[in-house]
Protein backbone atom coordinates (compact mmCIF):
# COMPACT_ATOMS: atom_id res chain seq x y z
CA UNK A 1 0.00 0.00 0.00
CA UNK A 2 2.87 2.17 0.56
CA UNK A 3 4.43 1.77 -2.81
CA UNK A 4 0.60 2.74 -4.48
CA UNK A 5 0.37 5.97 -2.09
CA UNK A 6 4.66 6.80 -3.24
CA UNK A 7 3.26 6.19 -7.00
CA UNK A 8 0.06 8.61 -6.50
CA UNK A 9 2.10 10.87 -5.22
CA UNK A 10 4.91 11.18 -7.67
CA UNK A 11 1.82 11.24 -9.87
CA UNK A 12 0.66 14.28 -8.56
CA UNK A 13 3.84 16.27 -8.33
CA UNK A 14 4.58 15.39 -11.96
CA UNK A 15 0.89 16.65 -12.79
CA UNK A 16 0.93 19.92 -10.74
CA UNK A 17 4.33 20.84 -10.85
CA UNK A 18 6.30 23.65 -12.62
CA UNK A 19 5.82 22.89 -16.15
CA UNK A 20 8.15 20.77 -18.31
CA UNK A 21 10.31 22.04 -20.81
CA UNK A 22 9.56 22.08 -24.22
CA UNK A 23 12.29 20.10 -26.90
CA UNK A 24 15.06 22.70 -27.47
CA UNK A 25 15.79 21.24 -31.25
CA UNK A 26 12.44 21.71 -33.06
CA UNK A 27 12.75 19.63 -36.44
CA UNK A 28 11.25 21.12 -40.17
CA UNK A 29 11.27 18.83 -43.42
CA UNK A 30 10.53 19.02 -46.58
CA UNK A 31 11.03 16.92 -50.24
CA UNK A 32 12.20 19.39 -52.76
CA UNK A 33 9.76 18.94 -55.83
CA UNK A 34 10.41 20.32 -59.30
CA UNK A 35 9.04 24.36 -58.98
CA UNK A 36 8.48 24.56 -63.04
CA UNK A 37 7.78 22.71 -65.61
CA UNK A 38 10.17 21.65 -67.20
CA UNK A 39 12.73 20.94 -63.86
CA UNK A 40 13.59 17.08 -63.39
CA UNK A 41 14.96 17.46 -60.09
CA UNK A 42 14.08 15.72 -57.06
CA UNK A 43 15.32 15.83 -53.10
CA UNK A 44 14.83 16.13 -49.65
CA UNK A 45 16.08 18.84 -46.77
CA UNK A 46 15.96 18.27 -42.69
CA UNK A 47 16.77 21.66 -41.09
CA UNK A 48 16.74 21.59 -37.03
CA UNK A 49 16.02 24.55 -35.22
CA UNK A 50 18.01 25.15 -32.05
CA UNK A 51 16.17 27.90 -30.05
CA UNK A 52 18.49 27.38 -26.98
CA UNK A 53 22.15 26.67 -28.18
CA UNK A 54 20.79 29.53 -31.25
CA UNK A 55 21.55 27.12 -34.40
CA UNK A 56 20.59 26.05 -37.23
CA UNK A 57 21.06 22.94 -38.91
CA UNK A 58 20.20 22.17 -42.39
CA UNK A 59 20.63 19.01 -44.10
CA UNK A 60 19.90 18.80 -47.88
CA UNK A 61 20.25 16.01 -50.47
CA UNK A 62 19.05 16.16 -54.53
CA UNK A 63 19.32 14.60 -58.09
CA UNK A 64 18.51 14.77 -61.43
CA UNK A 65 18.82 18.44 -61.92
CA UNK A 66 18.30 19.82 -64.82
CA UNK A 67 20.96 22.12 -64.92
CA UNK A 68 23.97 22.66 -62.25
CA UNK A 69 23.15 23.84 -59.27
CA UNK A 70 24.17 27.61 -58.86
CA UNK A 71 22.47 28.13 -55.30
CA UNK A 72 20.18 27.55 -52.16
CA UNK A 73 18.57 29.17 -49.49
CA UNK A 74 15.84 29.48 -47.42
CA UNK A 75 12.69 32.11 -49.03
CA UNK A 76 9.94 33.46 -46.75
CA UNK A 77 7.61 34.65 -45.50
CA UNK A 78 5.13 34.12 -47.63
CA UNK A 79 1.36 35.29 -47.11
CA UNK A 80 0.32 32.05 -46.41
CA UNK A 81 1.49 28.66 -45.58
CA UNK A 82 2.70 26.09 -48.12
CA UNK A 83 1.94 28.51 -50.87
CA UNK A 84 3.74 31.83 -53.02
CA UNK A 85 6.68 33.32 -53.45
CA UNK A 86 8.98 35.23 -50.78
CA UNK A 87 12.41 37.07 -50.68
CA UNK A 88 15.37 35.32 -49.43
CA UNK A 89 15.78 35.33 -45.64
CA UNK A 90 18.99 33.31 -45.09
CA UNK A 91 22.61 34.43 -46.25
CA UNK A 92 23.10 35.51 -50.13
CA UNK A 93 23.55 34.49 -52.62
CA UNK A 94 23.98 31.13 -51.33
CA UNK A 95 24.34 28.81 -48.53
CA UNK A 96 28.03 28.92 -47.25
CA UNK A 97 29.75 25.43 -48.91
CA UNK A 98 26.58 24.23 -50.72
CA UNK A 99 27.48 22.05 -53.82
CA UNK A 100 27.20 24.19 -57.24
CA UNK A 101 27.88 22.76 -60.43
CA UNK A 102 26.73 19.39 -59.83
CA UNK A 103 22.94 17.95 -60.60
CA UNK A 104 23.06 15.74 -57.58
CA UNK A 105 24.87 16.44 -54.07
CA UNK A 106 24.25 16.31 -50.21
CA UNK A 107 24.75 19.57 -47.89
CA UNK A 108 25.14 19.71 -44.07
CA UNK A 109 26.18 22.50 -42.27
CA UNK A 110 25.09 24.41 -38.57
CA UNK A 111 24.39 28.06 -38.79
CA UNK A 112 24.81 30.26 -35.77
CA UNK A 113 21.76 31.95 -35.94
CA UNK A 114 23.34 34.62 -33.70
CA UNK A 115 25.04 35.89 -36.21
CA UNK A 116 24.60 38.48 -39.39
CA UNK A 117 25.96 36.23 -41.56
CA UNK A 118 23.65 33.70 -41.56
CA UNK A 119 20.92 36.44 -42.75
CA UNK A 120 20.66 38.71 -45.74
CA UNK A 121 20.78 42.04 -45.15
CA UNK A 122 17.23 43.15 -46.70
CA UNK A 123 15.74 40.61 -44.34
CA UNK A 124 17.78 41.75 -41.24
CA UNK A 125 16.72 45.08 -42.31
CA UNK A 126 12.92 44.54 -42.47
CA UNK A 127 12.86 42.79 -39.34
CA UNK A 128 13.54 45.26 -36.97
CA UNK A 129 17.45 46.26 -37.90
CA UNK A 130 19.00 43.55 -35.35
CA UNK A 131 20.23 39.55 -36.03
CA UNK A 132 17.64 38.85 -33.09
CA UNK A 133 14.92 40.11 -34.96
CA UNK A 134 15.81 38.10 -38.13
CA UNK A 135 16.11 35.16 -36.10
CA UNK A 136 12.84 35.62 -34.68
CA UNK A 137 11.34 36.12 -38.02
CA UNK A 138 12.89 32.98 -39.40
CA UNK A 139 11.49 30.64 -36.91
CA UNK A 140 8.23 32.05 -36.55
CA UNK A 141 8.16 31.74 -40.11
CA UNK A 142 9.18 27.97 -40.12
CA UNK A 143 6.77 27.54 -37.25
CA UNK A 144 4.13 28.61 -39.12
CA UNK A 145 5.03 26.83 -42.66
CA UNK A 146 5.49 30.36 -44.68
CA UNK A 147 9.73 29.11 -45.06
CA UNK A 148 10.83 27.11 -48.08
CA UNK A 149 13.91 25.87 -49.15
CA UNK A 150 14.99 26.65 -52.90
CA UNK A 151 17.63 25.11 -55.09
CA UNK A 152 18.59 27.07 -57.78
CA UNK A 153 20.06 25.71 -61.24
CA UNK A 154 21.78 26.83 -64.59
CA UNK A 155 18.72 25.94 -66.91
CA UNK A 156 16.19 27.34 -64.02
CA UNK A 157 18.08 30.71 -62.39
CA UNK A 158 14.81 31.44 -60.68
CA UNK A 159 14.70 28.39 -58.89
CA UNK A 160 14.65 24.77 -60.16
CA UNK A 161 13.37 23.23 -56.68
CA UNK A 162 11.61 23.53 -53.49
CA UNK A 163 9.43 22.45 -50.68
CA UNK A 164 7.71 24.80 -47.75
CA UNK A 165 9.52 23.25 -44.44
CA UNK A 166 6.96 21.88 -42.12
CA UNK A 167 7.55 21.15 -38.34
CA UNK A 168 8.14 17.61 -37.09
CA UNK A 169 5.84 15.95 -34.71
CA UNK A 170 7.89 15.51 -31.57
CA UNK A 171 6.43 14.35 -28.13
CA UNK A 172 6.64 16.95 -25.53
CA UNK A 173 8.56 15.58 -22.56
CA UNK A 174 4.75 16.37 -20.65
CA UNK A 175 2.78 14.51 -22.66
CA UNK A 176 5.46 11.30 -21.96
CA UNK A 177 5.09 12.00 -18.50
CA UNK A 178 1.73 11.86 -18.53
CA UNK A 179 2.00 8.98 -20.65
CA UNK A 180 3.84 6.79 -18.16
CA UNK A 181 1.37 8.36 -15.41
CA UNK A 182 -1.18 7.05 -16.66
CA UNK A 183 0.22 3.35 -17.39
CA UNK A 184 1.56 3.20 -14.20
CA UNK A 185 -2.40 4.23 -12.59
CA UNK A 186 -3.71 1.56 -15.22
CA UNK A 187 -1.29 -1.01 -13.85
CA UNK A 188 -1.90 -0.69 -10.56
CA UNK A 189 -5.97 -0.77 -10.95
CA UNK A 190 -5.32 -3.93 -12.86
CA UNK A 191 -3.72 -5.47 -9.87
CA UNK A 192 -6.31 -4.14 -7.15
CA UNK A 193 -8.97 -4.87 -9.12
CA UNK A 194 -7.76 -8.96 -9.41
CA UNK A 195 -6.88 -8.66 -5.51
CA UNK A 196 -10.71 -8.48 -4.56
Amino acid sequence: MKKVIALLTLGVVLGIGPPICHAAVIGFTADLVPEVSGATGTGFVRVDFDIVARTMRVQASFSGLSGNSTVAHIHGPTTLPGTGTAGVMTTTPTFSGFPAGVKSGAYDVTLDTSLTSTYRAAFITANGGTVAGAEAALYASLLAGTAYFNIHSATFPGGELRGFLNVQAVPEPASIASLAIGSVGLLLRRRFVKRK
